[in-house]
């Protein structure tokens, strides 16, 4: 056995109260432990040490020049211990380090601009890696603490993780102003039929969210173009005369026009999710919290 593994912190403790109180029962007194017990940490500490450490006198103890510079040595390792047990101070203002955010492209387009500003605002130190977000991976870049938060929609997250929800969103209808469709009232059934282009960043195929609400109508759309993300789309609208469904908070500010619909796709939640592992982490717990505070 090494001479680390026959010492523990009790008999450090017991080793600075001796050479504080150079008394056995003063030190026995001062740590909460009984006189014997003292004598015994006493003995296996002269023994991993190889030295007397104490010399007894009239009154007391006192201590072998060994002890006298160990005692330094003891007592700065005996505040790091406490140091180490002491609740942690969170200051956003001096943390530094890197935080990894996952996030679909609609959330880069319509979470992350104001969000980030707000980061670098309250804790300049902090450098932030935005990732395209990776459904079949997230799970593993999670686990192994390549990712620290994902923002996406429920159905990408593994039901084990924690999340906040950040707001409530719809998709609308839209197409480009040149489109055919401005001048007349299609019918669902109509807007169905007529050339969609969709958004399909998970998986480059022709299927998405809104081909299950057609059906409950009975109908199947007419998906022409499937684009790896939401940005690329509204350009797709302005050269092909073409409808999609978009995020309603993902068409501010651009040149489309929307198409009132009797029948509304169903709305759905906007999210942010993390790894089990992270939920006492300071900097996880105030990065949510800001993202909290963001969303509402």
């Amino acid at each position: 056995m090494s001479k680390i593994d026959r010492l523990d912190i009790k008999q450090l403790r017991t080793f600075q109260a001796l050479i504080q109180e150079k008394n056995a029962s003063r030190a026995a007194s001062h740590i909460g432990i009984t006189q014997q017990a003292v004598s015994e940490h006493l003995k296996k500490l002269r023994d991993v040490f190889d030295d007397r450490l104490f010399l007894r006198k009239t009154d007391g103890f006192i201590p072998t020049p060994f002890a006298e510079e160990l005692s330094i040595e003891v007592e700065q390792l005996l505040g790091d211990f406490k140091k180490l047990l002491s609740p942690k101070v969170f200051d956003p203002k001096t943390v530094s380090g890197t935080f990894v955010i996952a996030a679909t492209d609609y959330a880069q387009q319509v979470v992350l601009p104001q969000f980030i500003a707000t980061l670098r605002k309250q804790s300049p130190n902090l450098k932030l890696i935005v990732r395209d977000f990776e459904i079949d991976k997230l799970h593993e870049l999670m686990e192994s603490g390549k990712v620290n938060l994902a923002i996406a929609f429920p159905d990408y997250i593994p039901d084990s993780y924690p999340v906040i929800k950040l707001f409530e969103e719809h998709h609308v209808c839209v197409t480009s102003p040149n489109s055919m469709l401005i001048d007349s009232k299609p019918s669902l059934k109509d807007i169905a039929a007529y050339p969609s282009i969709i958004a399909s960043p998970s998986r480059p195929n022709f299927k998405g969210s809104i081909d299950d609400w057609f059906k409950q109508f009975g109908l199947k759309r007419n998906v022409v173009v499937s684009a790896p993300c939401f940005s690329i789309v509204p350009m797709y609208l302005d050269t092909t005369d073409s409808i999609a469904f978009l995020p309603s908070r993902a068409i501010k500010g651009l040149n489309l026009i929307e198409i009132p619909l009797d029948q509304s796709p169903d709305s759905f939640d906007v999210i942010a999710a993390w790894h089990p592992r992270y939920n006492e982490n300071a900097l996880q717990k105030w990065v949510v919290s800001m993202l909290n505070v963001e969303s509402n």
